[in-house]
């Protein structure tokens, strides 16, 4: 048998590897996706991702939910609309691209899958178990966590290498920037995958290493639980803080309205990870900040926090 030099196999070798890269750079492109959770956030998600030409399956276990999730895109697109930012066709076209679903299956097949549930640990984790008999080869999974470990999420699924943190800020269709967590795990096929997402959408994208709470609310939630803190010790009312940090420190909202718009719960729950994933007393929420929650007065969602919205203009609880 006559002996082959490497020369001789180079093009041929060359031709197969060209044709796996190939591959691998087509199946990395994100075409499809797919967010759990019909809240304030996986709602802006849908939008964001719908305007920007991808094909989005929305589930949720609440069919009210969901119907309401809808509604509230189609009117965000009229608000649009009616600032000139997209034409009607583009809101027609977004509409038309966002399929609801009751089944959390419907995602498994899809390119991107975007978890926007409650920020509880235990209920983002049953969510990835429950999608995984379901998942495509290929399907990364990201968490849209604003504070959890993502390698710790991700080393309860088949794919830590195509898991990380994909954390959108609030609102959605407003905010620029959007946070890309990498998992210890996570490589670099997914993160640049990933990354063009964001360029897609228009977005900027922030780096952080993965480590409780990341870039935004390591700094922001410390802050608003110290304006709690400073309601709490008597030494200013709701209206003084909100005021003194708007004129003050030129603050679009105060952290107290802020924090109402938030989500009381949420606030509580990246403080509690703060707490307990860095061991620093000086991240201890504050007992007012409980106690509310307790109350389940939790902003916004729920009518009453900071401030009651149950009238025409938000009137200061305390």
């Amino acid at each position: 048998m006559p002996h082959i030099r490497g020369p001789a196999l180079r093009p041929r070798f060359c031709a197969a590897y060209g044709h796996a890269a190939q591959k691998l750079g087509a199946a990395m492109e994100i075409r499809t996706v797919g967010i759990v959770g019909a809240g304030q956030m996986g709602t802006g998600i849908a939008h964001v991702f719908a305007l920007a030409g991808y094909d989005v399956t929305l589930t949720d276990v609440n069919a009210a939910v969901l119907d309401r999730a809808l509604a509230q895109i189609g009117h965000n697109l009229d608000r649009q609309v009616a600032r000139g930012k997209v034409s009607e066709g583009d809101k027609a076209a977004a509409l038309a691209r966002i399929t609801p679903t009751l089944k959390l299956a419907d995602l498994g097949p899809l390119d991107l899958i975007i978890e926007a549930a409650t920020e509880r640990e235990e209920i983002k984790q049953r969510i990835f178990a429950d999608l995984a008999p379901h998942l495509g080869s290929r399907t990364i999974l990201t968490s849209n966590t604003s504070s959890i470990s993502i390698t710790r999420l991700a080393s309860r699924t088949d794919r830590p290498e195509r898991f990380m943190g994909f954390h959108f800020m609030n609102p959605v269709p407003v905010m620029q920037l959007v946070e890309l967590i990498r998992g210890i795990a996570t490589d670099a096929e997914t993160f640049d995958a990933c990354l063009a997402v964001v360029n897609r959408l228009g977005k900027t994208a922030s780096t952080s290493e993965d480590f409780p709470a990341f870039i935004v609310n390591r700094i922001l939630m410390p802050m608003i639980n110290e304006a709690v803190y400073t309601l709490y010790e008597g030494v200013g009312s709701v209206k003084s803080i909100d005021e003194s940090m708007k004129l003050g420190a030129n603050h679009p909202m105060g952290p107290l309205e802020l924090a109402d718009f938030i989500g009381l719960d949420t606030c509580l729950a990246i403080m509690n990870v703060l707490h307990d994933g860095l061991a620093d007393t000086k991240y201890r929420p504050c007992p007012l900040l409980t106690k509310y929650v307790e109350a389940g007065w939790l902003g916004r969602k729920t009518q009453r926090g900071f401030y009651d919205y149950r009238g025409e203009t938000p009137v200061p609880t305390r």
